[in-house]
């Protein structure tokens, strides 16, 4: 998909050489999946338990049962379990504002990052982050599909790899709707194969579970407190998995008094919740990796961390071999495109935000999730799966640096603090373009968590890096914001609308303007005054959209001078 930039009228009467054609098609493209703009109602046309349901259908991965395989073998099951507990607990914590503003306000994780700490420019660093996380994590789906192709049918891993990749692109390119469809029709299946087995094993043999709590695997069985962070790190890095739930959860429904209990519910479980569903399964990974050791072959080594292996094992102690293996196989297929087509979505929303903001172009999401498969699949190709352990680790430093700055300036800088803006600001011209607060913060956690994790700060440091990230990001984001008094956040504080941002019941608008630009209406939160009047002095309407899409800044309000305030009144002021 191309659009030119030539010259065109716009609503106004004048004549300008931008890309208004442009900003009509991405409005047109972005009703499936608004990738880089706040979500209306009138595309949230869902209830609460509908979105929830099709969230925690993403969540259907089988890297869990690899990764709690992989650090079980690793460090016993004591250290393991301990390490997933306190990696949850902790996600846990981080998830729950920042999902609160993505299911309150109806934003991604981009759009709530450039007002809370990153500026306008600034959360692309963050976007980057993500989209390298949806690629990674759909290689190690892809991988472990191939895996069960070639026990299967004995296709080739490259052939494996490639299936795995182009088998989503149908259902990736039509968006949230076709998401939906396959999320809710396709998790009763995935749950029944998943776990009826598992339940057999538990009936029929109770004496794996003995087993299971006292294995040491390569550890002299001892509880360390180094083994249980080295098992979290690895955990860490499903932390951007809430990005992906929040691609879900920002369709939510306007909450309201006759939805309360449902809206909280869907929030709760498929928001911040998702990491508890996800740590029971790599739980679940510690238990198939000892099964499979300790009462079927003792030298399968790091071969018992592969879910395929584990669930044609589990398989075969209740129908045929020949049963078995096709049973695996189609549990495999379905968790591995329940989870890769969320992974390519989110990952085509990411790219195609961060192209769009620097060429003020958009070629059309199918792109991006062309880009997207690429990426994933030469990741594939390099045998990413084999490396795991050391990959998630590594790159937990900078996941957890990125998560907990934007939940620190939400909670800390927002709510207690109040120098952040309370209210999520993602318009251009209503921002800076750069944020030192979550820069400064990001930058410097990852840096020294990844120096610790190369060694540089001693072998009794190395695996405490995660918890420098963490620990560097919660303390330097409200110190930046303090030490800045807050004035990059704001470039302005009022959009020039009259009409109030939030509903009665403190939802974000449904009052729907028209865009001067590209002539299309667009609701109230998504709206800014244009610098530019009507023949008659009249107050134009500009969207954010082609704000986004426009480098000639002629639509930009001028900036205020801002001094930091107590953000309550602003709220009065806004509402």
């Amino acid at each position: 998909m191309t659009h030119t930039c030539n010259a065109v009228v716009t609503l106004d009467g004048k004549i300008w050489p931008v890309s208004t054609d442009n900003a009509r098609a991405a409005a047109e493209d972005s009703l499936e999946d608004y990738a880089f703009r706040y979500v209306p109602r009138t595309f949230r046309r869902w209830s609460a338990a509908s979105v929830g349901a099709t969230a925690l259908g993403s969540i259907a991965f089988l890297a869990d049962f690899s990764i709690g395989a992989s650090i079980g073998i690793d460090h016993g099951t004591s250290n393991a379990v301990l390490g997933i507990v306190f990696a949850s607990v902790i996600i846990l914590i981080v998830g729950v504002p920042v999902a609160y503003y993505a299911a309150r306000y109806n934003l991604d994780l981009d759009l709530i990052a450039r007002g809370s700490g990153f500026g306008y420019y600034g959360s692309i660093i963050t976007t980057v982050i993500f989209a390298g996380f949806t690629c990674i994590f759909f290689a190690l789906e892809g991988a472990i599909m191939a895996q069960g192709l070639r026990v299967a049918t004995g296709m080739p891993l490259w052939l494996g790899y490639l299936v795995s990749t182009v088998v989503v692109i149908p259902i990736v390119i039509y968006g949230m709707r076709a998401l939906e469809r396959l999320q809710f029709w396709t998790t009763p299946l995935w749950l029944a194969l998943a776990l009826l087995p598992l339940l057999w094993i538990l009936a029929s043999d109770p004496e794996v579970v003995s087993a299971f709590t006292t294995f040491t695997g390569n550890s002299d069985g001892s509880i360390s407190f180094g083994a249980v962070v080295s098992s979290a790190a690895v955990c860490f890095a499903l932390a951007p998995q809430l990005a992906e739930q929040i691609d879900y959860i920002r369709a939510m429904p306007p909450r309201t008094p006759s939805n309360t209990r449902s809206w909280w519910t869907s929030f709760v479980f498929a928001g911040p919740g998702w990491v508890v569903f996800s740590g029971t399964k790599q739980v679940i990974g510690v238990f198939l990796a000892v099964y499979l050791l300790v009462r079927v072959e003792p030298t399968l080594g790091h071969q018992a961390t592969e879910p395929v292996k584990q669930f044609v094992e589990m398989y075969q102690t209740l129908v045929p071999d020949w049963l078995a293996i096709v049973l695996a196989l189609v549990l495999i297929v379905v968790a591995q495109v329940k989870i890769n087509v969320t992974n390519a979505y989110s990952g085509s929303l990411a790219w195609s935000n961060v192209f769009t903001r620097l060429a003020k172009h958009y070629p059309g999401r199918t792109i991006f999730v062309l880009f997207n498969l690429v990426i994933a699949y030469v990741l594939m190709m390099l045998d990413v799966f084999t490396l795991i352990s050391f990959v998630l680790s590594l790159y937990a430093n900078i996941v957890m640096a990125w998560l907990v700055t934007i939940a620190t300036d939400i909670a800390i800088n927002k709510w207690v603090l109040r120098i952040s803006p309370r209210f999520p600001e993602f318009r251009r011209g209503m921002l800076h373009d750069w944020n030192p607060v979550g820069l400064a913060s990001v930058g410097l956690a990852s840096v020294l968590s990844l120096l610790a994790f190369a060694g540089v700060f001693g072998a009794d440091v190395k695996p405490l890096s995660v918890l420098i990230a963490i620990g560097v990001a919660f303390v330097v984001t409200p110190v930046t914001a303090l030490a800045t008094r807050g004035r990059y956040y704001l470039r302005r504080r009022s959009d020039g609308i009259d009409s109030p941002r939030f509903d009665a019941d403190g939802n974000p608008s449904g009052e729907r303007l028209r865009c001067h630009v590209t002539g299309y209406m667009f609701e109230r939160p998504d709206m800014l005054a244009s610098a530019e009047r009507g023949p008659h002095g009249e107050i134009l309407y500009v969207s954010s959209l082609a704000l986004t899409l426009d480098d000639s800044d002629r639509y930009v309000l001028p900036p205020e001078v801002t001094r930091p305030q107590h953000w309550a009144a602003a709220r009065k002021r806004e509402t």
